[in-house]
């Protein structure tokens, strides 16, 4: 069983910046691939962002390329999510969520624990 929590979430202006935290206990992941989703009210919950589990390779949605980063630290079983220039489209509740091996990280249903999520709110 493992268990993810995540942190650094509130409320910022647009052009701030949040990072988050997804602190993993439980079993260590770092053999995994891990991801940022969020959902917005009235909307479906979209990938936002993966890492390898070495952290040698991310992937990012389009709508944050350029402006968030993606990192993980192994040692500390805990992956980041940087956010600059936020914008309001940002405000969400951001997931963070484990990866399975040879799976798609850009599909929710293959990552296998979900935290319970953190609100970013970007006021204009």
């Amino acid at each position: 069983q493992v268990q993810l929590v995540e942190s650094g979430g509130g409320l910022v202006q647009a052009g701030g910046s949040l990072k988050l935290s997804c602190a993993a206990s439980g079993r260590t992941v770092s053999r995994y691939p891990m991801g940022w989703f969020r959902q917005a009210p009235g909307l479906e919950r979209e990938f936002v962002a993966a890492i390898s589990w070495s952290g040698a390779i991310t992937y990012y949605a389009d709508s944050v390329k350029g402006r968030f980063t993606i990192s993980r630290d192994n040692a500390k079983n805990t992956v980041y999510l940087q956010m600059n220039n936020l914008k309001p489209e940002d405000t969400a509740v951001y997931y963070c969520a484990l990866g399975q091996l040879q799976s798609s990280v850009f599909n929710q249903h293959e990552y296998t624990y979900w935290g319970q999520g953190t609100q970013v709110t970007v006021s204009s």
